[in-house]
């Protein structure tokens, strides 16, 4: 429970000062390091860090994915000072590993899944290089590392060493009998290896106290034998016999019959056995009241109110959400049960009405530790969902958010064509809290929106596409918006597509209207979207959208975007028609102030240039009397408007306030910008960036 608190506080505070520094420091690095002449970076020759500090640095530019050959040379010489060293996931060769790492006073080296140019073999080479290491490395963690074939690893050097952790790495029986020679070896895992014999344990059964061997699928012992074994290591106080449930394994029920085994375990992991039963393992316990941990997730086990009651008892399992959460937490790396733990979570969480960020950070390292497993992102994807949905999110870290939601999207990147998982990240962005507040790409998600927008038909996702297209819009850069290009042009198509058959249908539902805001929004300050709009009839399905609605909310939608058009330059005299001239010179009159504003926005455009205007001059002098005298009569320029109008800047309105020759265009130009200037502070500041 204790983890689960810390990640919660982690989440909800405010970044530290030395991760912000780390993080500045890691994005310049190319800036301020000098380059050697094999193109390796290095340090300015007085940087120094303390050891915590390096420490951290490695472990930051680690996670970052920055750890390369090249950045990696900045822990050569004696600037940084290594203790524990952090490589997981890192692409970095064997010369990169020695040279930078293997002079320091190294305690711990987490290994895990480095690339396939760093072998176990030379790992071990480099580390034995130093004497330093070799006597006082205690921690060695190389779990999913590689080993060329017919290598021969050898670890009896590493005569300090208490930790080792070789999960899911081609290691023999062999190089087991070495490992347990290890004068200070205490704590090793073996799972998902190819050890065929654990005797050799025998040689350290009076010191090793943790022995992980979950999925030891090449075992070729008796039960006899392997339980005559674990009988002899009476020092454990950690055992893990976990299984994969399919393996139908019986090794774990066969154990809890014992009664002269494990005399002081205080943690034992069974989870994924056969047989096993709430019974067999209450009596287990009972009989070994210093047990602290059971695991117990796909069994039968784990049910009765005994597991509850038991003080001081954590249990991984499925039956609560308190054994979901400390099975999450402690099979992190374990898709297996990683999967099984999401799916109990999806279940136990699906009309969850309590927010719970320990929970979901949890799912987020699932997430994080499987991406290429689909059965983890789908199940996680849907947990997300139910941990976030209506209210839930409100009382959500937004650091929190925004790392599950930049999950999500990279989880649509490694399974494009995986439509449930399309529709749990599509439901996930229908949260105003998370479309609003919280930080992700954007642009990826207007352009993954679009796509969908265009390829699905389902009326509801449809209706969710476009309302968060609608918002998406506007929360993108005029740039942006014109980086889209093909996105763009499907997606005014098919929004114009959708407002021609809700206008057949004369049905003013609630996704005509997000429809309509969504065209609006995309093609505030776009040319390019405006033009999309022009080319694909947009302007006579408008026409055809107000001679069948007459609600003033889609009519300020409808007035909305032909502003956008009327401000580009090349399409503006495309709307002086007799259709949009006599739709504009009515609603200019309309009752709903923002109507008639949208209106005379529109007229002011149009009228401030002659030139589309030569064979009608004289209706454009009695628009431009009329809009001068409809401005006259509006109330306060601060007056309030059912809807907020804003804009992205004031460039509009510039060729406007220059139009001397026409008063009536700079009085609407001048109202409009009082008026939002007077409703919103962030349009005062752009005035005074004038």
């Amino acid at each position: 429970m204790l983890f689960r608190i810390m990640l919660f506080k982690e989440e909800a505070s405010p970044y530290s000062l030395v991760n912000i520094c780390l993080n500045v420091l890691i994005a310049n690095l190319e800036k301020l390091c000098s380059e050697r002449s094999d193109g390796t970076l290095c340090l300015p020759e007085h940087w120094s860090f303390p050891q915590e500090v390096a420490d951290r640095f490695l472990g930051v530019m680690t996670w970052q994915g920055k750890l390369t050959d090249r950045t990696a040379s900045i822990f050569q010489g004696n600037q940084m000072k290594l203790k524990l060293v952090n490589i997981q996931k890192a692409k970095i060769s064997t010369a990169a590993f020695t040279k930078a790492f293997c002079h320091h006073k190294v305690i711990e080296l987490d290994a895990t899944a480095v690339h396939t140019d760093l072998p176990i073999s030379d790992i071990l080479s480099g580390l034995c290089s130093n004497s330093w290491i070799q006597q006082n490395l205690r921690c060695l963690l190389l779990d999913s590392t590689s080993i060329p074939q017919d290598s021969r690893l050898l670890f009896g050097q590493l005569t300090g060493l208490r930790v080792l952790s070789v999960f899911n790495v081609c290691f023999h029986s062999e190089d087991l009998a070495n490992v347990s020679q290890l004068p200070k070896l205490e704590s090793l895992d073996i799972s998902n290896t190819l050890v065929t014999n654990i005797s050799a344990l025998l040689t350290c059964k009076d010191r090793l106290k943790s022995l992980t061997m979950h999925y030891l699928k090449c075992l070729t012992m008796t039960k006899p034998q392997i339980l005559a074994v674990i009988r002899e290591l009476k020092c454990l106080l950690h055992l893990d016999i976990s299984d994969h449930r399919q393996l139908k394994s019986d090794l774990a029920f066969h154990l809890l019959q014992q009664k002269d085994i494990l005399p002081n375990i205080v943690s034992l992991d069974i989870s994924g056995g056969n047989y096993i039963t709430d019974g067999a393992v209450e009596l287990f316990i009972q009989q070994r009241p210093a047990m602290q941990f059971v695991g117990l997730l796909a069994t039968d086990a784990g049910y009765s109110d005994f597991f509850t009651a038991k003080q001081g008892l954590r249990v991984a399992g499925g039956a609560n959400v308190t054994q979901i959460s400390e099975a999450l937490s402690r099979y992190r790396n374990r898709s297996c049960f990683m999967k099984e733990a999401l799916y109990r979570l999806f279940t136990e969480t699906f009309s969850m009405q309590v927010t719970m960020p320990a929970i979901l950070k949890l799912v987020a390292v699932g997430m994080r530790n499987h991406p290429l497993d689909l059965p983890v992102q789908f199940t996680a994807s849907a947990c997300a969902l139910n941990l976030t949905r209506q209210g839930l999110a409100r009382g959500m870290p937004v650091r929190l958010l925004s790392e599950v939601t930049c999950l999500l999207f990279k989880a649509l990147k490694n399974f494009p064509h995986y439509q449930q998982l399309q529709k749990n990240c599509l439901l996930s962005l229908t949260n105003s809290r998370i479309l609003v507040d919280v930080p992700f790409d954007r642009f990826d998600a207007a352009k993954f929106v679009m796509r969908w927008l265009c390829k699905h038909e389902n009326p509801k996702m449809q209706t969710m596409a476009v309302s968060i297209t609608s918002i998406l819009a506007l929360q993108l850069s005029p740039e942006q918006t014109a980086q889209l290009k093909e996105e763009l042009f499907m997606a005014v198509k098919e929004l114009l597509a959708i407002v021609k058959q809700k206008t057949t249908e004369n049905l003013d539902d609630v996704t005509l209207l997000f429809t309509l805001k969504a065209l609006w929004n995309l093609t505030d300050e776009s040319p390019a979207a405006c033009n999309h709009f022009m080319e694909n009839q947009g302007l006579a399905i408008f026409i055809q959208v107000l001679e069948t609605f007459s609600e003033s909310a889609i009519q300020s939608k409808v007035l909305g975007l032909w502003n956008n058009i009327a401000e580009v330059r090349e399409l503006s005299s495309k709307l002086v028609t007799e259709d949009v001239v006599k739709h504009i010179s009515n609603l200019l009159h309309s009752k709903e102030m923002e109507v008639s504003y949208f209106a005379a926005g529109i007229i002011a455009h149009l009228t401030s240039d002659k030139q589309p205007w030569m064979s009608h001059d004289l209706q454009r002098s009695a628009l431009l009397q009329d809009l001068y005298a409809t401005i006259q009569n509006w109330p306060s320029s601060s007056c309030k408007m059912t809807a907020l109008v804003t804009y992205r800047s004031f460039k509009a309105f510039f060729p406007l306030l220059s139009n001397f020759s026409q008063p009536a265009v700079q009085l609407w130009a001048l109202w409009a910008m009082y008026h939002v200037c007077s409703k919103n502070r962030l349009h005062l500041q752009m005035v005074r960036g004038l």
